[in-house]
């Protein structure tokens, strides 16, 4: 559900959890998104009060524990591919992900945002009104998992300038709670399409069984707001489930990674409220030379 002219909630959420890490949180930084405040446009004073107000709120902290976490993760494998020469980044569910305009990775690869129609139009618009630039190596996908079979993704992929010959990074970060199971399958049978070489970093919820006490208690208060919102999460996998469907889609898994597993030990001796809890992993996978 959309709000009118505005990106979901949760690409707001997940925007001002980046931001307000900068403000609230102690040092050394987890993960340094510059743009994120930028990105909130109108609700920045708002969405960042509440952080500012309530910062050591178990579900505040929570979100964003999980946010800089798995960014951080995803964007230090980038940049350890892009060494080796991938140039290609997709970013599935992109909402207001802000790499493509200030990392300086990105004069060397392509990133394909992949979103609704919507989100990319406010988007771009508020790039537009805060003078942002939109440097070359930025492609914007409108595509709607809702809506559209993910398999028509790779066409609107090429039509944008991806290159399937070539390996790329596939990022899908905070999504797959929303989506049934059958949208997940199509897509990773997309992504397991792509050019051998080629990785997915895919966040996915863990059943509530597997959750500890701070997990199930930040689940209980997301799902309910997010369900309110139109948001529901639908589908939770555990480590064996995602496992199997990596490998029924072609995809070599190589890594689960949950957030303790993120950073470096040292970096969660913290004198702020962020903690590691068991709510997500990143599975990351790789496409195998047939």
């Amino acid at each position: 559900m959309m709000n009118k002219g505005q990106p979901s909630r949760t690409a707001l959420m997940s925007a001002a959890a980046r931001a307000a890490h900068l403000l609230v949180d102690g040092t050394p930084s987890i993960f340094v998104d510059p743009l994120a405040q930028t990105f909130l446009g109108d609700r920045a004073e708002e969405l960042l009060g509440y952080h500012r107000s309530y910062g050591g709120h178990p579900v505040l902290s929570g979100a964003r524990t999980t946010a800089v976490t798995r960014s951080r993760y995803t964007e230090d494998r980038l940049a350890e591919l892009a060494d080796r020469g991938v140039d290609q980044y997709v970013i599935l569910g992109a909402g207001l992900d802000s790499f493509a305009f200030r990392s300086e990775l990105a004069d060397d690869v392509r990133v394909f945002e992949v979103d609704k129609p919507t989100t990319q139009d406010w988007k771009r618009a508020l790039l537009v009104e805060t003078g942002t630039t939109v440097p070359p190596s930025a492609f914007f996908v409108p595509f709607d998992f809702e809506k559209e079979s993910a398999r028509s993704l790779t066409g609107h992929l090429a039509r944008a300038g991806f290159d399937p010959g070539r390996p790329a990074l596939v990022s899908w970060l905070g999504v797959t709670m929303y989506l049934t199971s059958e949208a997940i399958r199509q897509t990773l049978a997309v992504v397991g399409g792509f050019a051998p070489g080629s990785e997915l970093i895919v966040e996915h919820i863990l059943p509530a069984g597997l959750r500890d006490e701070a997990g199930q208690s930040y689940a209980e208060g997301v799902m309910a707001a997010a369900a309110e919102q139109g948001e529901p999460w639908r589908t939770f996998l555990s480590v064996e489930q995602m496992d199997a469907l990596l490998l029924e889609h072609r995809l070599q898994p190589t890594e689960y990674a949950r957030q303790r597993e993120t950073i470096d030990p040292a970096e969660w001796e913290r004198s702020d409220t962020l903690r590691p809890f068991e709510l997500s992993v990143l599975a990351r996978a790789s496409v195998p030379t047939r």
